[in-house]
């Protein structure tokens, strides 16, 4: 290990840190941390406690809390957690957020994109400023082959979202929660693609088995 000044470390007999890790100053590593392989964090980096982080970049002033990355780039002033993975090839630029229960793989997420929680997003490019809700899933799989979502600036995609690959989403784009996304949109499309709800009074009872009081 290459470590610079003011490393911090709670808990030594808790840390694993390989040979070949490369540490910058005013870094603080929290107890029950692996950190190994070709890895650098850089200057002001916060490792808080459960982490696994293999080949990794991570620049200045990130923090990652009880989260795994493996072969990943992560940028300044990032927020990395809990319960997050980071699989690899995943590209993440400055001040972005991947929030609990967040799985990127194969991705680039620009400047100040928020994946805040329960959301996959696989072979995707995700452009600056952009919100991808709860249970946004990002469909790359059709049985046989990957296939890639471009999403441009701005874009907002709503919670429990499915964006089916390949897809492409301009800029500035909104995407209803619950709709399913199978074609490319122009910049400024309003998408949405609900069921509308069907209500048949009283049915419920057949299904609870219990009697109208």
């Amino acid at each position: 290990m290459k470590k610079g000044k003011n490393l911090k470390i709670f808990n030594k007999r808790s840390v694993f840190i390989g040979k070949e890790v490369i540490i910058g100053n005013n870094v603080t590593i929290y107890e029950n941390n692996r950190i190994e392989g070709n890895t650098i964090i850089k200057d002001g980096a916060t490792i808080l406690p459960n982490c696994y982080i293999l080949d990794c970049v991570i620049d200045e002033n990130t923090t990652i809390n009880h989260s795994q990355a493996e072969k990943s780039i992560i940028g300044k002033s990032c927020s990395i957690g809990p319960f997050a993975r980071l699989r690899p090839n995943t590209v993440l630029e400055n001040n972005v957020k991947i929030g609990n229960f967040v799985e990127v793989k194969n991705s680039h997420v620009k400047n100040g994109t928020k994946i805040s929680h329960l959301a996959y997003v696989g072979d995707a490019n995700v452009g600056e400023d952009c919100n991808i809700g709860c249970g946004a899933i990002f469909v790359n799989y059709d049985g046989n082959n990957k296939h890639r979502s471009i999403i441009g600036n701005r874009c907002f995609i709503g919670s429990n979202c499915n964006v089916i690959a390949p897809v492409k989403i301009d800029n500035d784009v909104y995407v209803c929660a619950g709709t399913t996304v199978t074609n490319d949109h122009a910049s400024g499309d309003f998408v949405i693609g609900r069921v509308r709800e069907s209500v048949k009074a009283n049915r419920a009872y057949e299904y609870l088995k219990k009697e109208k009081k």
